[in-house]
C-alpha cells in the first residue's frame, strides 16, 4: 500500500500557478521550514514541485509574468465568480470563494459540484 501512486489533477492554470508559489516558498524565500514544520511533508512538496517543473513549459516562457498574471485571475474568477476586488494579503475576506461555498452547499447547488466529482 505504501508504493501504491496517487495522482492529483489539476488545471494547467492550477498547476502554474502551485509551481510559482513553490518555486518562491522553497528557492526564493526559503521559508520552506517555517511554512512546514515537519520534514517528513517536505518529501511530497519536492516531488509535487519537481513534477509542475518537468511538465509545464510556460515556466521557460519570455512572457512568464504576463502568462502567470493571467492565470491567476482566471482562478480567482473561477473560485469568486465575477472578477471584483478582491482582499489583499494582508486583509481578511469577508467572503468564501466560491468553490468553497459549493463544497459547504452554500452556493445554491446543495453541495453537488460539477468540477470533476
Amino acid at each position: 500500500m505504501e508504493d501504491e501512486a496517487i495522482n492529483i489533477k489539476l488545471t494547467h492554470d492550477q498547476a502554474f500557478v502551485l509551481s510559482d508559489w513553490l518555486y518562491q516558498v522553497m528557492f526564493q524565500s526559503d521559508d520552506l521550514e517555517g511554512i512546514v514544520r515537519d520534514r517528513a511533508v517536505w518529501s511530497p512538496i519536492y516531488a509535487i514541485s519537481g513534477t509542475l517543473d518537468t511538465t509545464l513549459s510556460d515556466i521557460f516562457m519570455p512572457d512568464y509574468s504576463e502568462r502567470l498574471d493571467a492565470a491567476k485571475e482566471r482562478l480567482r474568477v473561477s473560485m469568486y465568480g465575477e472578477t471584483a476586488e478582491l482582499p489583499g494579503p494582508d486583509e481578511t475576506p469577508t467572503a468564501a470563494p466560491r468553490a468553497h461555498q459549493i463544497e459547504q452547499g452554500t452556493a445554491g447547488n446543495h453541495g453537488e459540484s460539477d468540477q470533476g466529482r
